[in-house]
C-alpha cells in the first residue's frame, strides 16, 4: 500500500464515527466464523483503523494474539490507547510483513478497494497465512456496485490517498494469481439491514437494502498448502 499518512479522511470525524457505523457489520463478521476456539489462535486485522474489529471479535470469542495494521498513524494511536488488557498490538506500517506471520484467521473491512496493486497485497496475504488459515475480505466497493458511479468520486474528495475502481473479478483474480483459493459470497444477503436515513450515498431505503444484500462480498481465501 500507500507510505503512512496521518488520517485517511480529509474529515476529522469520520474516522470517530466508523466504529458506531461498522460495528453491526463486525458483529455479521464475526458469526459468519459459527461458534471458533479461538483460544490458540492469531489473528490479524488488516486496515484496522481505531481497532474496533479485533476488541469485538476478542470480547466475543478470546484469542492468543491479534495483529492489526493501518497506515494512519492517530487511528493506530487510538487504537493503542483503546486495547486495555486484550492481547492485541497495533501497528501503523505500510508493510504487511511487519505483522508477522503464521496467523490462523485474518480479516479486513472495507479495506482493499483502496489497494492499487491488489496481486502484491494477496500474495503479502498468502505469506502471512499458517497453511489451512483464511483471509475474510469484505467490501462493497467495486465497480459491479451501481451506485459506484457516484460513491468513487465523493470517496475520492475526502480520501487522504488514491481510490482505484476495481472490479469483483479483480479482487478473485488476484487472490488466486497468489496461490489462494477463493470462495465468494453475498455477505449480507439474509442480514437485517439498519433502516438508517437515506443519505448522499444511500438516496433511498431500497438503494441501502440493495448494495447491502446484493453487493456487500466476502472473499474468503485460503491458503491450502
Amino acid at each position: 500500500m500507500s507510505a503512512l499518512i496521518d488520517t485517511w479522511s480529509c474529515d476529522a470525524t469520520e474516522e470517530d464515527t466508523m466504529t458506531d457505523d461498522h460495528a453491526w457489520i463486525w458483529h455479521e463478521m464475526i458469526a459468519f466464523l459459527g461458534n471458533p476456539d479461538l483460544s490458540q489462535a492469531k489473528v490479524l486485522d488488516f486496515g484496522c483503523n481505531q481497532g474496533g474489529f479485533l476488541r469485538t471479535l476478542y470480547d466475543k470469542h478470546p484469542f492468543k494474539a491479534g495483529v492489526g495494521v493501518d497506515l494512519a498513524r492517530a487511528a493506530v494511536k487510538t487504537a493503542n490507547a483503546r486495547k486495555g488488557t486484550r492481547p492485541i498490538e497495533y501497528l501503523a506500517t505500510p508493510r504487511l510483513v511487519d505483522a508477522g506471520q503464521e496467523f490462523d484467521l485474518a480479516f479486513s473491512h472495507e479495506v482493499i478497494y483502496l489497494i492499487p496493486d491488489l496481486v502484491g497485497h494477496a500474495r503479502q496475504v498468502a505469506q502471512a497465512l499458517r497453511p489451512g488459515a483464511s483471509y475474510h475480505a469484505v467490501t462493497c466497493c467495486h465497480r459491479d456496485n451501481p451506485l459506484w458511479s457516484s460513491w468513487h468520486p465523493a470517496i475520492s474528495a475526502f480520501s487522504n490517498i488514491p481510490v482505484p475502481s476495481h472490479s469483483i473479478s479483480d479482487y478473485v483474480e488476484a487472490f488466486r494469481q497468489a496461490g489462494l483459493r477463493v470462495d465468494v459470497s453475498r455477505f449480507l444477503a439474509n442480514a437485517a439491514i439498519p433502516a438508517d436515513a437515506p443519505s448522499s450515498f444511500f438516496p433511498s431505503h431500497l438503494d441501502r437494502l440493495d448494495v447491502y444484500t446484493n453487493w456487500k462480498i466476502l472473499f474468503r481465501c485460503t491458503r491450502d498448502d
